[in-house]
């Protein structure tokens, strides 16, 4: 780490970091009400309410968004002239998936090989944290040097758009000259980054009917038409052979210039397993960052425990599309519902519901916060020069920021690096990344006071 005195407090307040990290990650805040109680999202956000009121911010508020859930939002007023910096981060997490393969409790986080393990660590809890411990450090030394608003959404994961409906209804609570998204993270640990492009994706509901009810399939089987076979057909014909998707209309051949990520690096981060190819063409960055990729994330149908021999009279699913930059949302939403009903076989009824969108975004990376930014990074990272990469998932928050403060610049950086196997079993976050970017954080707000 870089030999000065902010360092040397930013490495102070790694235990209290952990032991806040941790007091967050045992929350189960999945702000999917169906899985996992509503009142779980609520501590964690009263817990971050308290935290932020500990530290001096004012006007801290619950914000009751219209999707049902709470975004959490603080000021912390700085010299009078100063720039104001909005810091994101949501402290909502994706469902744990199979707990039983977490090597230790998905909502308890634990040291293990250098990392600390749990659902939330890296994705965004373990951002708050960032945010915290660089205004922390700050503080320490001067006081913070700007005016500060942090944001911390409750739904993100689920992009049901709660905290973009009430930013477009409040437009002036956002408001800010620099918004710091903590929400992605570098191309690989120990190498400074940040996120040019984000995808946007959309989600739809797809159910498909053939019979008034299931039958018995030694009876009717042979000729009545199965909605489940039928679903299965319907959601095949996103992908060519080579598993490249394939959305009729929609645009799938664009290229990405920048930074590169080799098959090899990519089969280790993703695990993939010896002997299974990659999907689709181009390079890798291009596949991730600047082509349209579908993912069928769930199907309603009978487990194989339990199952009884019927042909099925309905199936359903649901369908992720991420877009890239130049793709309307809306538009690529369009197309795949019109796919999905002209793919239908044999007349099967076919109906598509949406159930989340959110814009692709591309920051302007030539904007002076950025420069302020890459000498940050570089302190913080031992001379390590920034690095731009794109970023394959999706911040919807992101263009709805954009379109209302078109003069803000944007920056995105954060913890989820590969190893940090976001949305998996057993993600982790690294503690030395955890340190360095709540560094470069305090050292870009130092920079940006002293810019103006």
């Amino acid at each position: 780490m870089p030999d000065s005195q902010l360092a040397q407090t930013v490495a102070a307040l790694q235990p209290r970091a952990r032991t806040e990290l941790a007091e967050l990650v045992a929350f189960k805040s999945v702000a999917d009400f169906a899985q996992f109680p509503k009142s779980e999202s609520e501590r964690a956000a009263h817990w971050i309410a308290d935290a932020l009121q500990a530290e001096g911010f004012e006007d801290v508020a619950l914000l009751d968004t219209p999707d049902g859930t709470q975004s959490v939002y603080g000021h912390l007023p700085g010299p009078a002239g100063a720039p104001t910096v909005l810091l994101y981060a949501h402290y909502d997490v994706q469902p744990p998936l199979d707990e039983d393969a977490w090597i230790s409790p998905p909502f308890e986080l634990t040291e293990r090989d250098g990392r600390w393990y749990g659902r939330g660590a890296a994705d965004c809890k373990g951002g708050m944290i960032m945010h915290l411990t660089a205004l922390r450090a700050l503080k320490e030394h001067g006081g913070v040097p700007v005016n500060i608003k942090v944001i911390a959404e409750g739904s993100e994961e689920q992009g049901t758009g709660g905290l973009e409906r009430y930013a477009e209804a409040h437009p002036e609570l956002l408001t800010a000259d620099a918004i710091v998204i903590g929400d992605s993270g570098n191309f690989r640990a120990g190498l400074p980054t940040v996120t040019a492009t984000l995808r946007g994706m959309t989600m739809v509901h797809v159910q498909v009917d053939t019979l008034e009810g299931n039958l018995h399939s030694g009876q009717f089987g042979g000729a009545a038409p199965d909605a489940l076979a039928a679903l299965i057909r319907i959601l095949d014909s996103l992908r060519a052979e080579d598993g490249s998707t394939t959305v009729h209309g929609l645009a799938a051949d664009a290229t990405w210039d920048g930074l590169q990520y080799s098959d090899a690096d990519f089969r280790k981060d993703a695990k993939v397993l010896d002997g299974v190819e990659l999907i689709g063409t181009g390079t890798v960055a291009d596949r991730l960052w600047a082509r349209p990729a579908v993912t069928v994330l769930g199907i309603d149908c009978p487990p194989v425990v339990g199952a009884t021999p019927s042909v099925h009279a309905s199936a359903r699913a649901l369908v992720s599309l991420r877009v890239p930059p130049g793709i309307d949302a809306a538009d690529a939403t369009k197309l795949l519902a019109a796919h999905l009903e002209g793919a239908a076989p044999w007349g099967a009824r076919v109906g598509v519901e949406q159930v989340g969108q959110g814009q692709p975004f591309r920051a302007d990376t030539t904007s002076p916060a950025y420069a302020s930014m890459a000498a940050a990074l570089r302190e913080a990272y031992d001379g390590k020069e920034m690095q731009t990469s794109g970023l394959g998932g999706s911040i919807p928050l992101c263009n709805t920021l954009a379109g209302l403060y078109p003069e803000a610049e944007i920056l995105l950086i954060g913890l989820s690096e590969p190893e940090a196997q976001i949305h998996a079993v057993n993600e982790s976050v690294s503690p030395d990344e955890l340190e360095r970017l709540s560094l470069a954080e305090a050292l870009f707000l130092q920079r940006l006071a002293e810019r103006g």
